[in-house]
């Protein structure tokens, strides 16, 4: 458990009371942009049996991988394993988004308040203190009403949903409501030939599906009456995905769609939505860095949201792909690998969509700085 003498850029330590604890005979180490908590899990031989105390369920720690940070969060189960032919002692926990997960957001019923202002009150009384609002416009809402027993994640989506966002955290803690961006400059080019030149890829799977997609969906919506004006019915937007050659179409209703402008939107989002789950590529890579072909592994960390270009003789591939999920694993079999899950380039689609029972849409507000809401701006 001690800290290895040899860092390497693929050395994974655990830094738990300011120690770093290493030399692990197999670890996972996950994130997904679409899972709400990234999550690790190692392994150790172990010899003499002795574990230090700090390293206990609960206590923070920090991932690193070659000295640099990939997830902060707490350990949540340890397992002591003794038997007659072994000795194994196990860790597992997840990234800051987990008490959002586990826990229940604090009720409260706020109006006019800001993106910034309502993820404060979410996330604050769970220990959550550094939010970066990455966007450049944000509404404010008319009125939110978070009930008992929402989860704390739930509020959070929800709100970011509202303005067309997704909130993810950052390697060091940092909770960003944001989105992908997809005018970012491919950082990665994978190669698979027959012939075997160039090509730094162990395996490359393509997954590709109908199940969910459509020619057509339509979205069904409406708006209750007011003071002001009368109730709209009948209201209704269409997208296509050209992706699908014959007739295959799909209605839905939608009573949060309030517009035809938002009915569109749903449309759109349900389309980009079924060709995200209808296409994946599959890839395994050798240590946890990007490298150029032939080149060590020494560059930067793999990690979601990037963009890479997949050139592929045998999926006969040649295209820029996005990066949704990664996971670094170790095993004494296997060595030091990574997975990576890829999707089509600009379909994760994050178009805004009020939910009525507890975010409604207003005006557009700015955003705000890297927000310390334990006291200050960042």
């Amino acid at each position: 458990m001690e800290k290895s003498n040899m860092l390497t850029p693929d050395t994974v330590e655990l830094l738990i009371a300011g120690k770093a604890h290493g030399d692990w005979s197999g670890y996972e180490i996950d994130s997904d942009l679409l899972t709400p908590a990234d999550a690790w899990h190692v392994t150790l031989g172990m010899t003499d049996g002795r574990m230090p105390p700090v390293v206990a369920a609960g206590a923070p720690v920090v991932v690193k991988i070659g000295g640099e940070t990939v997830m902060t969060g707490r350990v949540d189960e340890i397992s002591h394993q003794v038997g007659k032919a072994s000795h194994t002692f196990t860790m597992s926990g997840r990234d800051q988004a987990a008490v959002l997960v586990d826990c229940s957001a604090p009720v409260f019923v706020a109006r006019m308040a800001s993106l910034n202002e309502i993820v404060a009150k979410i996330v604050r009384p769970l220990g959550i203190t550094k939010i970066h609002p990455d966007a450049e416009n944000i509404r404010t809402r008319e009125k939110i009403n978070i009930e008992p027993g929402d989860s704390a994640w739930d509020a959070l989506a929800h709100a970011a949903e509202a303005n067309g966002l997704w909130p993810w955290f950052e390697p060091d803690g940092t909770l960003v409501i944001g989105g992908p961006d997809y005018s970012a400059p491919v950082v990665a080019t994978l190669v698979l030939r027959k012939s075997g030149k160039g090509n730094n890829v162990i395996g490359l799977a393509k997954q590709e599906s109908v199940h969910g997609r459509y020619s057509e969906v339509t979205v069904l919506g409406q708006t209750h009456g007011t003071e002001q004006e009368q109730g709209k019915h009948a209201l209704r937007g269409s997208w296509k995905d050209d992706g699908v050659s014959w007739y295959r179409p799909k209605v839905v209703t939608d009573h949060e769609a309030d517009s035809h402008a938002v009915c569109v939107d749903r449309a759109h989002k349900l389309i980009s939505d079924s060709r995200l789950n209808g296409m994946s590529l599959s890839a395994m890579v050798y240590g946890h860095r990007i490298a150029a072909p032939g080149q060590p592994s020494d560059g930067l960390l793999w990690k979601p949201g990037q963009r890479i270009r997949v050139i592929s003789e045998p999926h006969n591939l040649d295209a820029i792909y996005f990066l949704m999920a990664r996971k670094f694993t170790r095993s004494r079999m296997d060595g030091t690998r990574t997975a990576l899950t890829l999707k089509e380039d600009g379909m994760w689609v994050l178009d805004a969509h009020p939910h009525k029972n507890k975010h409604r849409r207003g005006k557009n507000n700015l955003p705000g700085k890297i927000i310390d809401v334990s006291g200050g701006a960042q």
